[in-house]
């Protein structure tokens, strides 16, 4: 292989961007600049520490992150006194003294809380539908966050013509266009920390980043580490092309 064709390949290896294809299961939607697109991007941490709080008082009623521990919340820009306080919040199964069952309250390392503690609980409140997991959503889905993004924003009146099942909501990206989920999100739903208007197209995005993270986390390290193993290629290249014009000239020498 050619000095150029490896530094070509190294380019093409190094793919980076955050998300997957524009177009998700048939549908349009718009794509969207994040701040961890390209080989340089990063997570905003007041948008995960945001998202995480959209996540919490509005998804967590229905939707379990069960892949992700309360401790992970640090890698967002939490402190380790604030995880112990989020955690808390929360109740865990736990044995007492005498190995009787209780509970107590959760720790760092415990997984997030879920809202049900089964599926058929899970299904049995919301109607025969069993809400997904949201732990790997944001790769989950062709269009990774720019699919979240759309379907918490295309929830719209049906047009003339369309028929809607009985209990479903028209939603502009959803395959099919009829979706189970009730509009979760409105305008002012959440009161940020950091004081950020709470739109519904700025719960939309920050949730979306949110669930990104939360699918890939380690995002930021790949980055960097392919951002590395670039620039040694790129070097590679350059040594290799220029120890093979040399061995050239000698050749043609002769």
């Amino acid at each position: 292989m050619s000095p150029f064709k490896i530094g070509a390949a190294a380019l093409l290896a190094l793919g980076l961007g955050a998300g997957v294809a524009q177009a998700s299961e048939g549908a349009h939607m718009e794509k969207l600049d994040w701040s961890f697109n390209g080989a340089f991007g990063t997570f905003d941490r007041a948008a995960l520490q945001r998202g995480y709080q959209v996540y919490k008082e509005v998804c967590a009623s229905c939707h379990s992150m069960k892949y992700l521990s309360y401790r992970n919340l640090q890698d967002i820009g939490f402190s380790e006194a604030e995880v112990k306080a989020l955690a808390a919040q929360y109740e865990v199964p736990a044995l007492d003294e005498v190995g009787d069952p209780t509970t107590a309250k959760a720790k760092p390392s415990d997984r997030f809380h879920s809202p049900f503690p089964n599926e058929l609980a899970a299904r049995a409140a919301n109607g025969g539908a069993l809400p997904p997991d949201l732990s790997l959503m944001g790769k989950a889905r062709v269009g990774g966050p720019d699919y979240i993004h759309a379907l918490l924003t295309g929830y719209h009146e049906a047009p003339a013509g369309f028929v809607l099942p009985e209990g479903k909501e028209y939603n502009a990206v959803f395959p099919g266009n009829a979706i189970g989920m009730p509009k979760p999100l409105s305008d002012d739903q959440v009161t940020y920390a950091d004081g950020t208007k709470a739109s519904l197209e700025q719960m939309s995005r920050d949730v979306s980043t949110f669930l990104m993270w939360a699918a890939e986390p380690k995002l930021e390290d790949r980055k960097r580490a392919g951002v590395k193993v670039m620039g040694f290629l790129g070097l590679l290249t350059i040594f290799t092309f220029l120890t093979y014009r040399k061995v050239r000239r000698k050749v043609q020498g002769h």
